[in-house]
């Protein structure tokens, strides 16, 4: 007998869960079959699952599928035996958190909330992260009866950040960033980084191809470009140089991980403060000046809503970042 959906797997510690066979709903359609596994078993590594999708032990409609397989309505997926490791409770909402994220709202409606997330706040738990914001977030919004990342934010990076309170939108602003990616419209994603050098003005489009590794394990990862990565494009242009400087505005038309970062160092120009990709010594002396983090803030979102509706937001510059720049010696002009 086929298991409805809305069953979940035992979660207490190191709990077996059997064979199990999922029909798809039309709530849960057009996301990607591992997606999909990796919010359906918690507490299995994402390297595990991947390899039950190699291996063929994941099944939709009794077939082989890939990672990127997008599950359809009345989809049958076999879910194959697998332990689920004890999973540590989220970690209590601390009152600080809770106000960084009240202050933090930059719209809201019936579908969608924006935050101005801060820097150092994961967007989710895991990896040694106890409470990331999707989780704080529930907890400060009990009654919310589905609330869901619509994309992500590196730790250290600020900005705006999207989280659909339906499952009918989640799907909407999803298709929307990929339709952005296949160049037909979609959400525009606009940030403001600093970056070490002279950014010529005439550099205005970066297109390398962006390959991601996984090391100790996968739990961490790296960005590199690579004839066989992943098409990939970001279009820079000037906002202020600086002596040594230049603040840039960034809007990646793919959406990779580290994308801004690695198109920006492999361009001669690392970010400030970047601590995987960018200059140490810079980064040291940057430190004693007052940049803690990475200098990269999401710093504003245009997106049309599913009625039409075409919708701004943005999100000023934090005070740490605005201190910086007052610190630098500005060159007259852009340029």
């Amino acid at each position: 007998m086929k298991k409805p959906l809305s069953s979940s797997p035992d979660s207490s510690p190191d709990s077996f869960v059997q064979v199990q066979w999922l029909t798809i709903d039309a709530e849960m359609a057009d996301q990607r079959v591992d997606n999909f596994l990796l919010a359906r078993l918690k507490g299995v590594p994402r390297t595990h699952i991947y390899k039950l999708l190699r291996k063929g032990e994941v099944r939709v409609n009794k077939g082989r599928i890939k990672a990127d397989y997008r599950l359809r309505a009345g989809d049958q997926v076999r879910v194959p035996p697998i332990r689920l490791a004890a999973r540590p409770p989220a970690a209590p909402l601390t009152q600080g958190v809770a106000r960084q994220l009240e202050s933090a709202l930059l719209y809201e409606d019936e579908g969608l909330l924006v935050l101005n997330k801060p820097s150092g706040l994961a967007v989710h738990g895991g990896s040694g992260v106890s409470l990331g914001l999707i989780e704080a977030l529930r907890q400060l919004r009990p009654e919310a009866r589905f609330l869901e990342l619509v994309h992500r934010l590196d730790r250290e990076t600020s900005g705006c950040i999207l989280v659909a309170k339906k499952r009918s939108w989640l799907r909407f602003l999803q298709q929307s960033f990929r339709d952005k990616s296949a160049g037909r419209g979609g959400i525009n994603k606009v940030y403001q980084a600093l970056v070490l050098g002279h950014w010529r003005a005439d550099l205005k489009r970066v297109a390398a191809p962006l390959l991601k590794l996984e090391q100790n394990e996968g739990r961490e990862r790296i960005v590199k470009v690579h004839p066989e990565g992943k098409p990939s494009e970001t279009r820079f242009s000037v906002l202020q140089t600086y002596a040594d400087y230049t603040l840039v505005e960034a809007r990646p038309i793919s959406g990779r991980t580290h994308q801004i970062r690695v198109h920006a160092q492999y361009s001669g120009h690392p970010l400030a403060g970047d601590e995987k990709y960018g200059r140490d010594e810079v980064n040291q002396y940057l430190r004693g000046v007052g940049l803690k983090r990475l200098f990269l803030h999401a710093s504003r979102l245009e997106l049309t809503l599913p009625d039409g509706k075409a919708l701004q937001v943005e999100a000023p510059l934090p005070d740490d970042l605005r201190r910086l720049l007052t610190r630098l010696s500005p060159v007259t002009g852009k340029s």
